[in-house]
């Protein structure tokens, strides 16, 4: 077992301090690691606004919260389907609004194996357009209020990305030929990691944005993320190992999100995860990333084309 930079244990949230005063977004928090790491920080005092498009399921989370933290808990629920441009718009638009600022916006909601090839709305296939296009968006629209506070960007990736072709397919993302779920997902999650990376270097072109962005991956946790969107046989497989010890708690599987959210002066390099065999359990801490994602020029075409497809710019 690796040590990690945080001793042999791993990161954990003892190392979380009172957060009172702070206000973290997340987004997909009616189960799984965005469940427990709203809990955690719920326990640690902060305000969480949640971000979720399943209104009944949102009440229920927040009362399950309020049942275990107590009804003093600062928790708001704001709709958004990330697979819908106009509700990520609509949500910022709310947020903006109502919340005064941004400490961590951390994007964790996401679909994955999606058996056949299905499009958006927006006319995206629809894992690229929930868990890239989407949260593009709402990072670009959210930028200011995080910048307001010196923020920071926890997109929630996973090792996937390197589990299908290793680059984005530009001249047919889609997958109008050749899709499979897993392409698909894999193509989604590295456009993912690849644009914190890229974000990374243009903050700091900017102006020196006091912003900072994180990646990271939950390594192999027991979540539902399969059940609500893979095929039968992925279910099947996906709930046979969640038996074995090859998986991790859910909760566990939140520790890399909510490092990257509070620790402080947390390497924006790094790439965060369980650092024990294959990475898919153990302690947490930074762990090797393939080079093909941070591809610079493959990263600067996929952002200049997701400002294209989105109709969104940053505003730096």
């Amino acid at each position: 077992m690796k040590h990690t930079q945080f001793g042999k244990k791993g990161w954990t949230p003892d190392r979380i301090k009172n957060l009172k005063g702070k206000v973290f977004v997340v987004t997909g928090t009616t189960s799984g690691t965005g469940y427990e790491a709203s809990r955690i920080l719920l326990s640690k005092g902060a305000k969480v606004v949640m971000l979720n498009r399943n209104l009944k399921k949102a009440e229920n989370t927040i009362e399950s919260l309020k049942n275990v933290l107590g009804n003093a808990i600062e928790v708001v629920n704001i709709k958004m389907d990330l697979a819908e441009q106009e509700s990520v718009k609509n949500a910022a638009k709310e947020i903006l609004k109502t919340i005064p600022q941004i400490d961590a916006l951390i994007c964790n909601a996401a679909i994955a194996q999606v058996p056949n090839q299905v499009l958006t709305v927006d006319g995206w296939e629809s894992q690229m357009g929930t868990n890239f296009f989407g949260n593009f968006t709402l990072q670009a629209l959210l930028f200011p209020l995080i910048e307001k506070s010196n923020g920071r960007i926890v997109t929630v990736g996973s090792l996937g990305y390197d589990m299908g072709i290793k680059t984005i397919k530009f001249d047919d993302l889609n997958w109008n030929e050749g899709y499979t779920p897993n392409n698909a997902y894999s193509q989604s999650k590295l456009a993912q990691i690849m644009s914190i990376y890229e974000l990374q270097d243009r903050l700091k072109e900017a102006h020196n944005s006091k912003v900072k962005a994180y990646a990271c991956h939950p390594g192999s946790s027991r979540t539902n993320l399969i059940n609500s969107s893979g095929s039968f046989m992925m279910k099947f497989i996906f709930n046979l190992m969640k038996l074995s010890p090859l998986t991790q708690s859910a909760e566990r599987g939140a520790y890399p999100q909510l490092m990257c959210a509070t620790e402080p002066e947390l390497d924006e390099k790094g790439f965060y995860g369980p650092t024990g065999r294959n990475n898919w359990t153990g302690p947490v801490g930074a762990h090797t990333l393939k080079p093909h994602a941070t591809d610079k020029t493959i990263s600067k075409k996929l952002w200049e084309l997701s400002e294209k497809e989105t109709g969104i710019q940053w505003n730096f």
